[in-house]
């Protein structure tokens, strides 16, 4: 079952989810993405693609699929600690999300938007980097073939953080969460969730059917992608 990509969609995909039951998955995910080290990839991408010695210049960045806006809370307090200026926006399509972070979130400069993210220049004139955290194994090939031609159209480099799909990755998240997760969302969703993630290969051949021409794809700890589709950012 590792061989392709699964095509079950995720609980986290249905239309209405119970809001307590959503907050508890949220709450979930943040802690394994925290313990798992798998912010520390977004952050070692930002660090490639914003210029050493840009300190006074700031940067836009929109975090899509943005759910709960740890994601960005955890960028905010990079961002100042690395003396970076950082504008930040969250855009998610699901408004008991956005509900969600603009509560969780209420100490850090970040700014949220119900849309869908194919609609976030309705609400901002820019985007330097387009950050997708745990976003794209969501989307069928197609679809992350035309966020990729999306962030190239509108000159943004897109920096995306996602699962390798792994025999390793699927049974130590199958048993971690089957042991000690108390959100339902997270038990199934979790597995699946590598089992929707990508090989190497993969992104690379997504990347080479959007046309996009420089782009780098990493494998890093634990079991994730970071892949760069690099725009006018430098």
């Amino acid at each position: 079952m590792f061989k392709s990509r699964s095509n079950q969609k995720e609980l986290l995909d249905q239309e209405e989810i119970p809001a307590g039951d959503l907050y508890q998955n949220l709450r979930e995910l943040d802690f394994i993405n925290n313990w798992l080290g798998g912010y520390a990839v977004s952050f070692a991408a930002l660090k490639k693609i914003i210029p050493s010695g840009s300190a006074g210049k700031s940067y836009t960045l929109v975090d899509i699929g943005c759910g709960g806006g740890d994601t960005l809370k955890r960028i905010s307090k990079w961002a100042k600690r690395t003396g970076l200026q950082l504008d930040l926006y969250g855009i998610d399509i699901k408004p008991v999300c956005i509900d969600y972070a603009r509560s969780n979130v209420k100490n850090a400069q970040v700014r949220f938007i119900c849309d869908d993210y194919r609609n976030f220049f309705k609400h901002i004139p820019k985007a330097d980097i387009i950050h997708a955290c745990l976003f794209c194994h969501h989307l069928t090939e197609n679809e992350l073939v035309d966020l990729i031609r999306f962030a190239l159209t509108n000159k943004s480099t897109l920096v995306i953080n996602d699962l390798e799909r792994n025999p390793l990755a699927y049974y130590s998240i199958k048993w971690l969460t089957r042991l000690f997760s108390r959100s339902y969302l997270v038990k199934n969703d979790a597995p699946l969730s590598v089992l929707r993630g990508f090989k190497k290969k993969e992104w690379k051949s997504i990347i080479e059917k959007s046309g996009a021409a420089r782009y780098s794809v990493y494998n890093k700890w634990a079991f994730r992608h970071e892949v760069i589709i690099y725009g006018n950012t430098e």
